[in-house]
């Protein structure tokens, strides 16, 4: 089948949801599927891309790295009418979510949104941010939930989320999927010697976006605290963005700056190395939806020390295959930490395969599966081919019919968030 993949973000952007959709569109084209990627330009896109549709941006939005698409050009129309797709699968449920939505109802095809984010934990990005904006974007996620046809959570604790929130759209839980072949397998020593890591070194790892949404600020704290008891140990930091100056000043402040790496942003070869260079894996994220990078980790055997979270919850059991912890404070994340690190060799290589095993649900293969049998059923139920004529009128009627969809459902959204109170947190599951 032909599916058309519509997202804010895209390579060379680093970010999950940039490399979910490169994960899963390399599987549906390894599968005999074709994909089209319709993605705003970044600094650093390259000049020629395969089956990747440009669209012009704003660059560093508000200081940030992220792109602002400018409103689309015909070059789309055409673009489409060449690939003539069967499905539109929408990442964002603004910006360029919105043209997913006019496509989707331009060509008469299913519409797929896969809810990646938290996005009311994003809005420090906007400019007059406030608890009333907070709301309106729940509201505005939840309306574009129940404008499509069918909804994608990446884990259960999501869809339970959504649920709670209104969503009445078929929802099915389709994490990303991860290369469990790729990284099972890798060179912990020699990315030690390529990063001046000693091998007898207790090296906590951790790989994202630098950004504040991703509490890192706490990490670097808690890492720090469990640094300063244990002299072989050393941090790791896989990643880059804005909060790398915080992570930096807190080790700074702390007279550890010695015992702090970043490794920047590395090539999926290169990270698997540095999973299996890593003793533990830490991750204090609240706003993810999945956490994909703790797949990963676990793949590459690693047990995982995490904050209890939507999503998180979801991968990692406490005491099973890593540490699971509702107290957020940094004794009890630098505890776990050092629980880790005393673990008998025994049980420690119990919590690694354990971690694998984990991972193995988690595979590529298996996701990719559970989300093309789901367009198959949507592409099932397609309404009867019309004549051509009946066709181009209804197309026309249907971007009308979309447009008013979308100014109706922006201004229900922000007259909810308006008139309501603080969100609901206990919605929140557990996080």
């Amino acid at each position: 089948m032909n599916i058309v993949m519509v997202t804010n973000t895209y390579s060379p952007h680093v970010g999950g949801v940039a490399r979910s959709i490169e994960s899963f569109a390399a599987e549906y084209r390894r599968r005999g599927h074709r994909v089209l990627v319709v993605a705003p330009e970044f600094p650093g896109t390259p000049a020629h891309e395969t089956d990747v549709f440009r669209i012009p941006a704003i660059q560093n939005f508000n200081g940030s790295d992220f792109s602002v698409a400018l409103p689309v050009s015909g070059l789309l129309h055409d673009a489409l009418q060449d690939f003539a797709p069967h499905i539109v699968h929408s990442h964002h449920p603004y910006l360029l979510g919105m043209t997913a939505l006019r496509v989707a109802r331009y060509y008469n095809l299913p519409l797929v949104f896969t809810h990646h984010t938290r996005y009311e934990e994003y809005t420090h990005y906007v400019p007059l941010d406030s608890p009333k904006l907070k709301r309106f974007v729940i509201e505005l996620a939840t309306r574009y939930c129940n404008l499509c046809d069918q909804v994608f959570a990446p884990s259960r604790s999501i869809g339970t989320l959504l649920g709670q929130r209104g969503v009445t759209t078929p929802i099915a839980v389709v994490p990303t999927g991860v290369r469990v072949e790729l990284f099972s397998r890798g060179d912990r020593a020699g990315f030690r010697r390529a990063m001046n890591i000693d091998d007898q070194a207790f090296l906590v790892g951790h790989v994202s976006r630098l950004a504040p949404e991703k509490n890192q600020l706490f990490l670097a704290e808690s890492v720090a605290a469990f640094i300063r008891d244990t002299p072989s140990a050393r941090f790791l930091v896989v990643g880059q963005g804005p909060s790398e100056a915080d992570i930096r000043a807190v080790f700074a402040r702390e007279n550890l700056a010695d015992r702090l790496s970043f490794a920047g942003v590395l090539t999926p070869d290169r990270l698997a190395d540095a999973y299996h260079a890593m003793d533990v894996f830490a991750f204090s994220s609240k706003s993810e939806t999945q956490g994909m990078v703790i797949t990963e980790a676990m793949a590459a055997g690693l047990p995982v020390v995490a904050l209890e979270a939507p999503g998180v919850e979801d991968v990692v059991r406490d005491r099973v295959n890593g540490r699971l912890l509702g107290d957020g404070s940094v004794v009890s994340f630098a505890a776990a930490l050092a629980w880790i690190r005393d673990l008998a060799p025994e049980r420690l290589q119990e919590m690694r395969q354990a971690a694998r095993r984990t991972a193995d649900e988690f595979s590529m293969q298996n996701t990719a599966g559970r989300a093309l049998a789901c367009y198959e059923r949507l592409l099932s139920k397609n309404l009867p081919s019309r004549s051509e004529e009946d066709a181009a009128w209804e197309r026309v009627l249907s971007l009308i019919r979309t447009q008013w969809e979308i100014t109706r459902e922006l201004a229900e959204a922000a007259g909810v968030a308006l008139r309501s109170g603080e969100p609901q947190v206990v919605a929140e599951g557990g996080g």
